[in-house]
């Protein structure tokens, strides 16, 4: 979605909220302001963050409008999927280089309208370009709150091909680049594991974000297919999700909607030593296969 203005939560059309991150709750603030009033008061030991994770219950601003049934202001999903904003707080918590690039690059019908991009990352500076075409490159500012602690352009035109940004190092050598491809009809489906070993302990869970590219391997991000699961060997489909607040499916069934081009599985092992094989298929993708071998 586009931005609004710096805000309460705004109200949209599909129960969502913007990627942005320009809105918050009447009762809290931007993470922006509360950096700020930090590095203005050095006396403060730290922060605290409402939430880390979304939860179920709470769906501010849409309390009244169903099917809405979980927060929205979480750093990650439901599902444990991390939004845009995790990418924001780590800029700023890590010591690691961040460097993130938003939004997605599918906005067919706005071709030649202004669709800002956004920068979250600890580089000292950064440019984009679209299709080759340089938009400036920019430098944090500490007389402008939105612009203290994330980069932004306002002003880039949206046409469909690529989307880059490229980081700069305090001596102005590139130190890092992040490209956004415009994608095109969903065609495979990805699974990514979060680990690919586990103990035989019954309890230990391994969380496989799914998602979906198209033919050339650019990620979908407004796929919403249904995915089906089957899971054989040492272990069992223990739940799934897609982190959608809004959406009334069940956690523990063997199937679920792409949410903005990713859902979750979790699997459990079963307390036997052996392999994990984890299926995904959907209609007109090519199907996925993992193994997870249990120790």
């Amino acid at each position: 979605m586009l931005p609004a203005q710096k805000a309460s939560m705004k109200v949209w059309d599909n129960n969502q909220s913007s990627s942005y991150d320009l809105e918050h709750c009447s009762w809290s603030q931007l993470p922006d302001e509360e950096w700020q009033s930090l590095d203005k008061n050095d006396f403060v030991a730290g922060e605290f963050v409402w939430t880390g994770v979304d939860y179920l219950g709470e769906p501010t601003p849409y309390n009244a409008s169903w099917p809405s049934r979980s927060s929205y202001f979480g750093i990650i999903d439901l599902s444990g999927i991390p939004k845009d904003r995790y990418y924001l707080y780590q800029s700023r918590w890590s010591t690691k280089k961040v460097l993130h690039l938003l939004p997605h690059w599918n906005w067919q019908g706005k071709e030649g309208t202004v669709v800002p991009v956004y920068v979250y990352t600890n580089y000292p500076a950064a440019e984009v370009f679209i299709n080759g075409k340089s938009y400036g490159k920019k430098t944090f500012n500490p007389d402008s709150l939105l612009d203290t602690y994330r980069l932004r352009w306002e002003n880039t035109v949206y046409e469909p091909g690529e989307l880059k940004v490229v980081a700069y190092t305090e001596k102005g050598e590139i130190a890092e680049t992040q490209i956004v491809k415009t994608a095109g009809t969903p065609a495979r489906i990805v699974l990514q594991a979060d680990k690919n070993n586990l103990t035989n302990n019954e309890e230990e869970l391994a969380y496989i974000t799914v998602s979906v590219t198209d033919q050339d391997g650019n990620p979908c991000p407004l796929a919403d297919n249904m995915i089906h699961f089957e899971v054989q060997g040492s272990g069992f489909l223990r739940a799934v999700g897609n982190g959608n607040a809004a959406s009334m499916e069940p956690f523990q069934a063997d199937y679920r909607k792409l949410f903005y081009g990713k859902c979750m599985a979790i699997v459990q092992n079963n307390g036997k030593s052996g392999k994990i094989i984890v299926k995904a298929t959907g209609k007109n993708l090519k199907d996925a296969e993992l193994v997870l071998n249990v120790n």
